[in-house]
C-alpha cells in the first residue's frame, strides 16, 4: 500500500519530522503522536508525502518549515523516479489538485479519494474539510490489520466509517472513491 499526500500550508516553526512540522487539518485528522507503533511504523514504510521543496518524503524524514509553491515540472522527474520505484498492490491518492500535476500514477491499481456532501439533494465537492475526511482515511488505513489489495477491498474498509461510492477507473483516470460526509 502506498499513501499519497500532499504537504501543508501550515507548519511548525521548528525543525524536525514532516509528520510534525506539517500541522494542518490533514495531519491534525491524522493523528501521528496518538498511533502506536505498529501504525507509526506502517505509515513510516506507506505515506509518501510530495512537497514543494524536498520532493518525497516519509514521515520521519527531517525537514525545515518552508513556504514554497510547488513547481510541478521543476520536481516531475525526481518525484516520478522515487515513486515509481515503490511496489505497492494499490496507491490510495490523497493528494490536493495542486500536487497531482507533479506523477501519475498507474490508473488501475490507484485510488483518489474524493469528499463529498449532499446539499439540498446535490452533490457538493467539499474543500478545506475534504482534508480533515483524508487524514480520517489515512488514520483508518494505519490502524487496521489486513490492508486493502484492491479498490474493491478498499472501499468495503472506509464505508464502515463513511457512506462511499467506489468508480472504476478508464483509460484516462484512476479510480474514484468518493466519501461522503
Amino acid at each position: 500500500m502506498l499513501i499519497l499526500l500532499p504537504p501543508s500550508e501550515k507548519k511548525s516553526t521548528e525543525p524536525g519530522a514532516a509528520i510534525d512540522v506539517y500541522t494542518g487539518v490533514l495531519y491534525k485528522a491524522l493523528g501521528w503522536q496518538s498511533l502506536n507503533k505498529s501504525s507509526q511504523s506502517r505509515g513510516q514504510r506507506s505515506i509518501a508525502i510530495i512537497s514543494a521543496k524536498y520532493g518525497v518524503l516519509k514521515p520521519l524524514d527531517e525537514i525545515e518549515p518552508y513556504k514554497q509553491k510547488i513547481d510541478n515540472a521543476a520536481m516531475r522527474a525526481q518525484v516520478t523516479e522515487t515513486l515509481s520505484a515503490r511496489k505497492a498492490t494499490i496507491i490510495i491518492d490523497c493528494r490536493s489538485s495542486t500536487y497531482k500535476g507533479v506523477w501519475t500514477p498507474p490508473h488501475n491499481k490507484t485510488v483518489e479519494i474524493r469528499v463529498f456532501t449532499q446539499v439540498d439533494g446535490v452533490k457538493k465537492v467539499i474543500t478545506h474539510m475534504s482534508k480533515k475526511t483524508r487524514g480520517e482515511v489515512v488514520r483508518i488505513l494505519l490502524e487496521i490489520k489486513k490492508l486493502p489489495t484492491s479498490p474493491a477491498e478498499l472501499c468495503t474498509i472506509l464505508s464502515t466509517q463513511f457512506k462511499c461510492e467506489l468508480i472504476p477507473d478508464t483509460k484516462s483516470s484512476p479510480w474514484s472513491l468518493e466519501v461522503h460526509c
